[in-house]
């Protein structure tokens, strides 16, 4: 149920703090209330003024998702700021993305796991960063293309090549889990043109997918145990631990070696090879 005391308290507080200049207008010699007046947060809503009124003293009709989503973005809220806004109206908050974005605190991370592959990825399967060890052993491209041709999931389906990388026995499994994940990420994301792009172009491309996806499986995947053909140390027994975003849209893939095998020995002489590969081409 919507909290009227917080609700109004909550506008009229954002409402002063914010100052003309913060949407574009003169500041004026006589204004007579601090920060915006209750006509220019209602404009920029594209609502009533009387309604906006209404809404600061706790009476008339409860605001709809749209008209809260007016008031966030008309007050500027930040995401904090327009999720709490959601909650004292009783709504949940919709969900937050990135867009791709990876925070400089995250790239030095994983740049400091100097013996493990690791990876940031988007919510639909494209590799958006890469560590110096991942670029070694996996050899996975982490450049932003239009073309989808960072994208794990797209290559997958389109691309036979990529398989390669990995035993033929371990196909089936690992196309139910593309699937499987771009499934929740479908449901969760609704009708978001990148992720019915990517669905609609994979159901024409691929048969196989196409069979998958009429199953309906959905699984968010947290943890993996994968296998790796490297044609310089054979069979790569990894662990793959995945630690989601607070917005969920982008996630990190840290590849660690599997216990009770020679994973660690190979990813050490895999990062010699690479490291004497990258001194004799400079």
């Amino acid at each position: 149920m919507i909290d009227r005391l917080g609700f109004a308290d909550f506008l009229r507080r954002r409402r002063e703090l914010l100052r003309p200049a913060d949407i574009g207008l003169p500041e004026g010699v006589r204004r007579r209330t601090p920060g915006l007046r209750r006509d220019e947060v209602a404009q920029l809503a594209n609502i009533s003024t009387d309604y906006y009124a209404r809404l600061e003293q706790r009476r008339g009709a409860n605001p709809s998702e749209t008209i809260v989503a007016s008031l966030a973005r008309a007050l500027r809220c930040d995401p904090d700021e327009r999720d709490h806004l959601y909650h004292l109206a009783g709504f949940s908050a919709p969900a937050r993305y990135s867009g791709g974005y990876v925070r400089p605190g995250v790239m030095s991370l994983l740049d400091r796991l100097g013996d493990i592959p690791a990876f940031v990825v988007s919510d639909l399967g494209a590799v958006l960063w890469q560590n110096t060890v991942a670029a070694i052993t996996l050899g996975w491209t982490a450049e932003r293309r239009a073309d989808r041709s960072a994208n794990i999931v797209w290559r997958w389906f389109t691309e036979p090549a990529l398989r390669t990388c990995f035993p033929e026995e371990d196909w089936p499994r690992h196309s139910l889990a593309h699937v499987s994940d771009l499934r929740a990420t479908s449901a969760r994301r609704g009708g978001d043109a990148d992720v019915t792009d990517l669905v609609h172009g994979l159901l024409e491309r691929s048969e196989e997918f196409r069979a998958l996806w009429e199953r309906h499986e959905v699984a968010v995947h947290r943890f993996d145990r994968k296998r790796f053909l490297h044609p310089e140390v054979g069979v790569l027994h990894l662990t793959c631990e995945v630690l989601l975003s607070p917005e969920a849209d982008t996630k990190v893939l840290a590849f660690f070696p599997t216990e009770g095998t020679d994973a660690r020995e190979k990813l050490a002489l895999l990062r010699t090879i690479g490291t004497q590969n990258f001194q004799a081409t400079r």
